[in-house]
């Protein structure tokens, strides 16, 4: 089991087929699920699910966060989308890394991007934050470059 930090590649296809909406008024719904150590998340990965999700504690129930699209912007060639960082709020979790999906109707709960956090990330009793890169050319979450 392991989780690899990836760009999933249905929604590669799902994008180039005009899927996915990032529009900050307006876009499609995202989430973000946090999972366990012994979750299988990788390029391959093509919806949500809920195996090896951290468990409900606090503010994160089963399913994740909505995240909050911060829109999208070109600089350089390179476009890119970001998310405001999110925060689960009351929990003690352990998790290692995360999936972005879409939650809309047109792709329900399509897979966009896994993250690994690199190792086990803990919040007792507190809060527990995804905090995103800058949103530039180099490091945004999310980028098309040619």
């Amino acid at each position: 089991m392991a989780i690899t930090q990836a760009i999933a590649n249905s929604f590669k296809k799902q994008l180039l087929e005009g899927d996915h909406n990032f529009a900050s008024a307006g876009g499609d719904k995202f989430k973000i699920a946090l999972y366990t150590s012994s979750a299988t998340l990788n390029s391959a990965t093509t919806v949500y699910a809920n195996t090896n999700e951290v468990s409900n504690t606090g503010q994160y129930v089963t399913g994740g966060g909505a995240l909050v699209n911060a829109g999208t912007s070109i600089t350089a060639g390179v476009a890119r989308c970001d998310f405001n960082d999110r925060s689960f709020t009351g929990v003690t979790l352990t998790a290692r890394g995360a999936l972005i999906y879409n939650t809309s109707a047109a792709v329900s709960n399509s897979a966009v991007a896994v993250l690994d956090f690199g190792s086990d990330k803990t919040a007792t009793s507190g809060t527990f934050t995804i905090q995103f890169p800058a949103p530039t050319s180099t490091a945004a979450i999310l980028r098309i470059s040619g």
